[in-house]
């Protein structure tokens, strides 16, 4: 995977960011989901790189990026945090404007940076999400049913990651069998590679995000209700996803200045699912 692109380790003010960069022309920064690391871009990132220049990182806490403790505010795995880290990744790579996609959480990152560093998106595309507040102030039985981790993940002392971590092969392989159009849609080589990484400290990790999302992310969020995305942006979602009940695109017509997008026949994995087509609507909005 990723043949022709380059590893780096980039060391930013609080953590340490993994990455692999490749291609030439415009800088394109791509930001992966749960529970998954930067492989999960391993199909459309060469397709991108052959017009643009490619950075696809592990976020903090994911993959082979350093993993910080969490905090009683879990301010550490906050959006904003996060988007911070990935701001210093790009400025220390020469990019000091950049378009963004985020898929999932990673949209979810890449929303906030939009927000928080609007001078220096100049595109931003979000794969399968509507905005964190949106999604817990609409909880009903099949939301809560499809996204039961969201309310899992959040529990404290320890809960969840006492649980996940009894069997954590197997939580995983339900996670992307239960997510994905079809079981097996994912490349094997991709899912060992997310299996390697999902250890005790990723698993710590990844639920400290989750309790951001349902604390200190709300109260950003609730404070930048009126402050619209200034950039162009795009969503692209699963027709099969439990967003798709959601009349998507104008859930972010309230939240982005100018936004199009459609839906793609195939499970939340978009990237994975199909690149093919995620690739040609990403390189169609970000060559205008």
């Amino acid at each position: 995977m990723f043949d022709g692109f380059t590893h780096k380790q980039v060391k930013t003010k609080e953590t340490r960011i993994n990455l692999v960069q490749g291609g030439s022309g415009d800088p394109i920064l791509l930001l992966h989901g749960y529970p998954q690391t930067h492989v999960c871009w391993h199909r459309v990132a060469p397709i991108l790189a052959e017009r643009f220049t490619v950075v696809c990182p592990d976020l903090r806490g994911t993959g082979d990026s350093a993993k910080p403790p969490g905090d009683p505010e879990h301010l550490a795995y906050s959006k904003r945090v996060m988007a911070q880290d990935q701001i210093e990744v790009m400025q220390s790579l020469g990019f000091n404007t950049f378009a963004v996609v985020g898929h999932d959480r990673g949209a979810r990152v890449a929303h906030r940076m939009a927000l928080d560093h609007a001078q220096k998106v100049t595109r931003l595309v979000l794969l399968d999400i509507i905005p964190t507040n949106t999604a817990f102030a609409n909880v009903n039985k099949e939301m809560a049913t499809a996204a039961f981790n969201w309310f899992f993940s959040i529990q404290p002392d320890e809960l969840p990651e006492r649980l996940i971590g009894a069997d954590p092969a197997f939580y995983l392989h339900w996670i992307l069998d239960h997510w994905a159009g079809s079981k097996g849609a994912l490349a094997a080589e991709a899912v060992a590679e997310y299996q390697r990484c999902f250890d005790v400290d990723a698993i710590h990790a990844t639920c400290e995000e989750f309790r951001a999302a349902a604390t200190i992310d709300l109260i950003h969020d609730e404070a930048d209700q009126e402050h619209k995305i200034s950039c162009p942006a795009l969503v692209l979602w699963s027709a099969n996803s439990m967003w798709a009940a959601y009349d998507i695109l104008d859930v972010w017509r309230g939240r982005a200045q100018d936004v199009q997008g459609i839906a793609l026949d195939c499970g939340h994995f978009l990237p994975e699912e199909d690149p093919e087509r995620t690739a040609a609507e990403l390189i169609r909005f970000l060559s205008k």
